[in-house]
């Protein structure tokens, strides 16, 4: 099912939804794991929108990309998950006892001390990233996420290629700001 397939979606059509699912959800996957930095959240979020998905459908502008909406709906419910772990953390947590979990493999063949510096770095990383503004995150990580070019995001998102161009500068100065930002702090 492509975008103009989706024009004609109806709210209770579920071979319809079956058919954007299948579609999607590799993408949404994998940005709910990039922005939650865990799989197994990662499916749990990625389900948890496909199942708000018909009520989600009610806010979307046909005359914009499919993909951009939906990349927007995952990005809000993920930072919403992410503000929310940071809360229960508060909460839940005493200020001297947290501890960084991964819940991912470690990678073969790199030392524990190489492990810790990578882990930093893509914590760094990933939060600086959450820290840009939307105009600049969304084409940044549509290209180094999704690996989708220049011509594509534009397409995906309703503008010109220079446009995305210029956005996708903007968004690698900003992170180079916020990067040594953090690393200042």
């Amino acid at each position: 099912m492509s975008g103009s397939a989706v024009f004609n979606l109806r709210l209770d059509d579920a071979e319809q939804y079956a058919c954007l699912y299948r579609e999607f959800h590799p993408r949404v996957l994998r940005l709910c794991h990039y922005l939650l930095g865990s799989r197994e959240e990662a499916e749990d979020a990625a389900s948890e929108v496909f199942a708000r998905l018909p009520r989600a459908l009610r806010t979307y502008n046909r005359s914009q990309p499919f993909w951009g909406w939906l990349s927007m709906v995952v990005r809000h419910y993920c930072i919403d998950l992410l503000r929310r772990r940071k809360a229960a953390q508060r909460l839940f947590e005493p200020e001297g006892s947290r501890q960084h979990r991964s819940w991912e493999p470690a990678t073969p063949g790199w030392s524990p001390l190489e492990q810790l510096v990578a882990k930093e770095t893509r914590e760094a990383v990933r939060n600086a990233v959450v820290r840009l503004p939307e105009r600049y995150r969304t084409p940044l990580v549509l290209q180094y996420y999704s690996d989708l070019s220049y011509s594509e995001i534009a397409e995906r998102l309703g503008l010109t290629r220079g446009r995305v161009a210029v956005l996708v500068f903007r968004a690698k100065k900003q992170l180079r700001r916020n990067l040594a930002h953090g690393a200042a702090a």
